[in-house]
């Protein structure tokens, strides 16, 4: 799975996985994943296929913000995996997950506009858009404008 994240070129911009990463590299980015949570970063999970197991993905919450009751979340979709709907299954399991953490009452996705699938996956989770963030981000050394969508804490939790 990881082998065949680095071969899109869009996913090694946004994470720390090498575009094209060879076996060793790939292990070592797994590796980083495993102690996400020890480092105070956040959680990183696989995201794997019901009837196979098989991993066909990456999604993560990270708490960098979390003393302000505030998380990012993010995922990735190995290419041939994409759209069957992993992506907004994963991303509704990751937030239901958010909702146990104490004091995370805000979870936020950052979306570049061209990315559609993206936009969907974060719709279908149940997340808003709330707007457009102007040269928010650099990505490949580039600065991006992002949309900024973001999920509540429901009241039920």
């Amino acid at each position: 799975m990881a082998r065949e994240l680095a071969t899109d070129a869009y996913v090694p911009t946004i994470g720390t996985l090498p575009l094209h990463a060879d076996d060793e590299e790939a292990l070592a980015w797994l590796r980083r994943q495993f102690v996400r949570y020890d480092e105070g970063v956040g959680f990183s999970f696989a995201i794997a296929e019901a009837g196979t197991d098989a991993a066909v993905g990456q999604c993560g919450l990270w708490l960098r913000e979390l003393e302000a009751g505030r998380a990012t979340a993010g995922y990735s979709i190995m290419p041939s995996a994409r759209g069957r709907g992993f992506a907004a299954d994963a991303l509704s399991a990751l937030s239901a997950f958010g909702w146990t953490v104490p004091g995370l009452f805000r979870i936020a996705l950052y979306i570049e506009p061209w990315n559609v699938g993206s936009i969907r996956t974060a719709e279908r989770a149940g997340y808003d858009r709330e707007g457009l963030l102007r040269s928010h981000q650099a990505i490949g050394k580039v600065r991006r404008d992002m949309l900024l969508y973001a999920a509540i804490r429901p009241t039920e939790v």
